[in-house]
């Protein structure tokens, strides 16, 4: 008696939540793929309903969310996506978060403080997911978080890029906006020809949620264009600070370049009314059109997000995207 084997060929499916489908649609254009269909809508008293318009039963899923305002409903939807998938039998679920909501909380400043990054890592892994794909996440550590494989997406590359070809004929300086993140302005001076570094000294209050009370340059900026590096722009506050503090030591202009463009109010009328040259970002957040303004640019994160995934589907490296430095 013969036995026939049967194999299984592997599936990439992609589902998006509602919070950036521009972003999740942008990603599957370059997949050549298209997005699962899914129903999703809230019950009177705003509990979320989720479900698929198709069987995804042994598939390889990769959920996509951005995690923008409200950004409490958008995680909480983004989690009953991956529980839907772990009941419909999916075989492995990767999580894709362009931007990991409360990254901020990594860790505790004062006593009786969470440490709520890690709260969302647990959430995600009780959820049902295998993997996570993220963006330039706030802090490293966070990766430690997460009891399974995450790969951390540098956009970098795509802002240098831009950068330079832009600005590249001016002589640069990279400023950290703190010292803590000095690592991350080397690396964008290994990428901008070796431009040198400065950051900028700063008091934060941890009674009080986006205030520093004092800024002084450390570096040599004068007669430099300064490319002003940093996460994420929330209020704007900080970050213009900065901008203010590099113009009085007689910097030749500024431009900022952040991934995660949070624009909380009133960040947008800060940056139109600063001396900054020009603000780049990336679209791993979706910018209402009453956020946006003359001096911002917004540059694509879809092809980055594409290519991990799929190297990730076929079992390929992510590392090799960024040269090793992953």
């Amino acid at each position: 008696m013969s036995v026939t084997k049967r194999t299984t060929k592997k599936k990439l499916m992609l589902f998006s939540g509602r919070a950036h489908p521009a972003l999740a649609e942008a990603v599957a254009a370059e997949l050549g793929s298209g997005l699962v269909p899914t129903s999703a809508y809230e019950f009177a008293n705003s509990e979320i309903y989720v479900r698929y318009e198709e069987s995804v039963r042994g598939c390889d899923a990769f959920v996509i969310q951005s995690h923008t305002a409200p950004i409490n409903e958008w995680i909480m939807e983004h989690l009953i996506m991956v529980d839907a998938l772990k009941r419909a039998s999916a075989k492995r679920i990767t999580v894709v978060l362009p931007f990991y909501g409360y990254a901020r909380q990594d860790k505790k400043h004062r006593g009786r403080e969470p440490i709520s990054a890690r709260l969302m890592a647990d959430l995600f892994k009780t959820a049902g997911a295998n993997r996570l794909i993220v963006v330039d996440l706030h802090a490293d550590q966070i990766q430690g978080f997460f009891d399974g494989p995450v790969d951390h997406l540098m956009a970098l590359p795509i802002l240098a890029e831009y950068v330079m070809e832009k600005y590249g004929d001016q002589p640069l300086a990279v400023v950290s906006p703190d010292a803590g993140r000095i690592k991350v302005a080397e690396r964008w001076s290994a990428k901008l020809g070796g431009a040198p570094l400065a950051f900028i000294h700063k008091t934060r209050r941890t009674d009080r949620p986006n205030e520093t009370m004092a800024n002084r340059v450390v570096g040599e900026v004068k007669g430099r264009m300064c490319v002003l590096v940093d996460d994420m722009i929330d209020t704007g506050g900080t970050i213009v600070n900065a901008a203010e503090a590099l113009m009085k030591d007689g910097a030749a202009g500024v431009i900022i370049a952040a991934t995660h463009p949070i624009l909380s109010d009133p960040a947008a009328e800060r940056l139109r009314n600063s001396p900054v040259t020009e603000v780049i970002v990336t679209d791993t957040l979706p910018i209402e059109p009453a956020r946006q303004f003359d001096k911002l640019t917004c540059l694509s994160i879809a092809p980055l997000i594409s290519r991990a995934i799929r190297e990730v589907f076929e079992d390929g490296s992510v590392t090799k995207m960024f040269d090793g430095h992953a």
